[in-house]
């Protein structure tokens, strides 16, 4: 993602339906590392290996921080089928990390929460607008186009589509 601003009012290059996913952790005990630091550490190997495999599914991501406790990544997929195809793989990192997050939570009675939510968003139903800012959110995964083909005003953006 630039750093760069993008002078004037953009909008999402978004094209067909997107799945939004948000997953994060909840360390509601700093005490406990071993409960805690491997779920910690599970998500960037996911990141990663999913980053070099563009088939995947995964357009992009970012990371986010709910202060000192709470970490989560919002994520954005080609289609529901994509992501629960990572989910359910065998040989990919996300099986792996999730048997020993259920090891870790039976042995560390409720030191970290894990959380996700999935939206599955159809064609004509997200609208955009980025004013003076670098390429983020769905613009950071899509790209970005001037507002004015898509509508001037969110209610425009909405109908158009």
């Amino acid at each position: 993602m630039s750093a760069k601003p993008i002078p004037g009012r953009q909008t999402a290059a978004a094209e067909g339906d997107i799945v939004v996913f948000h997953i994060g952790m909840r360390i509601n005990h700093f005490r406990a590392p071993r409960s805690w630091f491997p779920v910690f550490q599970a998500m960037p190997r996911m990141l990663r290996e999913l980053s070099k495999d563009k088939a995947a599914g995964l357009l992009g991501y970012r990371l986010l921080s709910g202060g000192p406790r709470i970490f989560y990544v919002v994520q954005y997929w080609e289609s529901k089928e994509k992501l629960l195809a990572y989910a359910a793989d065998q040989d990919q990192q996300h099986r792996p990390a999730w048997t020993a997050f259920n090891r870790y939570a039976r042995v560390g009675k409720g030191h970290v929460g894990i959380w996700h939510e999935t939206y599955l968003v159809p064609a004509g139903s997200y609208e955009a607008i980025y004013a003076d800012m670098p390429a983020f959110g769905l613009a950071a995964v899509t790209g970005v186009i001037p507002v004015g083909r898509r509508g001037e005003r969110a209610r425009d953006r909405l109908a158009a589509a």
